[in-house]
């Protein structure tokens, strides 16, 4: 596996705090109420919802290509190489840096396993690509339900200045820059 050179954020820990931090950004602009939890003891990165009605993701991030192969290789491990344990989170919220592209899968799917490969068109995962509507419809609350697909709005100088953050941040990371 090859992985780009990482000019930036070269600290594994760091970069999957950046990548929460995308995507509770991302989540936020498809109308998705998201909170992170404080502390680092539960085994979910961030819950999207509205009381009474949440649902769990872990966050995980990828620049690895395998050498054989199309797509990116993502792992599913927690730290000290060990596996999830069934329950600890409704879905994975995976984020393919260099394609700037999230797959949003259910944990049923992926329980179990060490990695998953994102990409490809013919990848078992691209179904999820970009499948913002699992998370909307999990926490099925009236208000999202009543909310069709957020129209794209005249961006703030702030909004402005994040995504240009995100993608130079995003670019550095796959040595575009």
């Amino acid at each position: 596996m090859t992985k780009p050179e990482n000019t930036i954020i070269k600290d594994d820990k760091r970069r999957g705090e950046w990548a929460e931090t995308v995507f509770m950004a991302r989540a936020a602009e498809h109308g998705l109420p998201v909170s992170k939890p404080m502390g680092e003891s539960d085994s979910f990165d961030c819950v999207v919802g509205y009381p009474g009605k949440f649902v769990a993701v872990q966050v995980k991030c990828t620049m690895a290509k395998p050498e054989a192969g199309k797509g990116y290789k993502c792992s599913l491990m927690m730290s000290h190489n060990q596996k999830y344990r069934e329950g600890a989170f409704d879905f994975v919220a995976a984020y393919v840096i260099p394609e700037d592209a999230w797959y949003i899968v259910p944990a049923k799917l992926i329980l179990g396993q060490a990695t998953m490969r994102l990409g490809g068109p013919l990848g078992r995962f691209e179904q999820y690509r970009e499948a913002w509507h699992l998370l909307r419809e999990a926490v099925a609350c009236e208000e999202i339900k009543e909310q069709p697909e957020p129209e794209p709005l005249v961006e703030s100088p702030v909004m402005r200045r994040m995504r240009a953050s995100f993608g130079f941040m995003r670019r550095r990371l796959v040595g575009e820059e």
